[in-house]
């Protein structure tokens, strides 16, 4: 077997990562996602956004990209991120998120947290969806 025997599984990271960050429900980013002070993220790509819609006035962001966008020496920096305002990540289920929201925290993006659900939560809580043509 090439894996290390002693390596971390997708449920081990996610477990650390959401033992470190915070996670909001769909019911509180429904209350407060037209809110100015916070930026949605969308970190699925454009194919899923095409197909399902996201959340009305959220930022694309493909998770391949995250940490390039964030660094500020990054030649890929986006301006988007350096904001005073509170970041949500989403995903389709929240596992993308869980390990955005950490990894984001690492860089020392403050103020963030991912909605436990993700989009496919957001949607069965009949959250509002901007489609894409």
């Amino acid at each position: 077997m090439a894996l290390n025997k002693n390596r971390k599984t997708v449920q081990n990271l996610l477990d650390e990562a959401n033992s470190q960050i915070d996670t909001i429900s769909v019911e509180t980013a429904k209350n407060i996602f037209m809110d100015k002070t916070y930026v949605f993220v969308d970190l699925r790509d454009i194919r899923e956004l095409k197909k399902t819609g996201k959340i009305p006035n959220s930022f694309s962001c493909p998770r391949g990209m995250l940490e390039f966008w964030i660094d500020t020496e990054s030649p890929y920096h986006k301006e988007i991120f350096n904001q005073d305002k509170t970041f949500v990540f989403y995903c389709a289920s929240g596992w993308r998120s869980a390990l955005s929201t950490k990894t984001a925290s690492d860089m020392g993006l403050r103020n963030v947290c991912h909605i436990e659900g993700g989009f496919n939560g957001w949607v069965k809580n009949d959250g509002e969806v901007e489609n894409l043509d």
